[in-house]
C-alpha cells in the first residue's frame, strides 16, 4: 500500500487521501498484537478494561459500527454487536491473538468493500445521530483508529519493558 505520506497522495482527492490515512492506522492497530504471547496480550496495565487485545477487538466493533450499522441501519443487537463501545473491550476467554486479528481483518475488508463504490459526499442514515457523511464517518473512524494506536503504542512499550 501507497502511504498518506507518499508524494502521489499530496494533491490526491480528499477521498483517497482519507482512505489512505484509515488504511495506515488499521494496519497500526493489527500489527499492535505482533510478537506478543497470549497473556502479554491480554495483560491489563491501566484501571480501564483497555489491554492490547481489547483494543483490537474494540477496532473491529469501531470499524462494524461505521461501516455496516451507519450504512444499512442494522442494529448492533441484529449484528451481534455489544451495546456500546465499553463492552466491545471486554476479552471473552476464547478471544485469542488470531481470533482478534481475524474479526479485525475481517471487519476491515467488509468496510473497505462498503465504501469502494461510494464518494465522501455520500449519505449514509443508519447512525442514530441521523444522516451522515460518509467523509465524516472516514474521519469519525480515523479519529477512533489514531487515539487507540496512541493506547496501543504506550501498551505496547511498557509490555515490552516488562519482558
Amino acid at each position: 500500500m501507497t502511504t498518506p505520506d507518499h508524494p502521489d497522495f499530496y494533491d490526491a482527492d480528499v477521498d483517497a487521501q482519507l482512505r489512505a490515512f484509515v488504511e495506515e492506522h488499521r494496519e497500526m492497530i493489527a500489527s499492535s498484537l505482533d510478537g506478543l504471547s497470549e497473556s502479554e496480550a491480554r495483560r491489563q496495565l491501566v484501571p480501564s478494561k483497555t489491554t492490547l487485545l481489547g483494543l483490537v477487538k474494540h477496532a473491529t466493533f469501531v470499524e462494524r459500527v461505521w461501516f455496516e450499522e451507519a450504512r444499512t441501519g442494522i442494529s448492533r443487537a441484529e449484528s451481534g454487536l455489544p451495546a456500546g463501545p465499553d463492552e466491545s473491550f471486554v476479552l471473552a476467554p476464547e478471544d485469542t491473538i488470531e481470533s482478534v486479528r481475524s474479526a479485525f481483518e475481517t471487519a476491515c475488508e467488509a468496510s473497505r468493500a462498503a465504501v469502494r463504490s461510494t464518494h465522501g459526499k455520500d449519505i449514509w442514515s443508519g447512525n442514530r445521530r441521523g444522516p451522515l457523511t460518509l467523509h465524516w464517518i472516514m474521519m469519525q473512524v480515523l479519529r477512533e483508529h489514531a487515539q487507540h494506536c496512541g493506547h496501543a503504542d504506550i501498551l505496547r512499550e511498557q509490555i515490552l519493558d516488562a519482558r
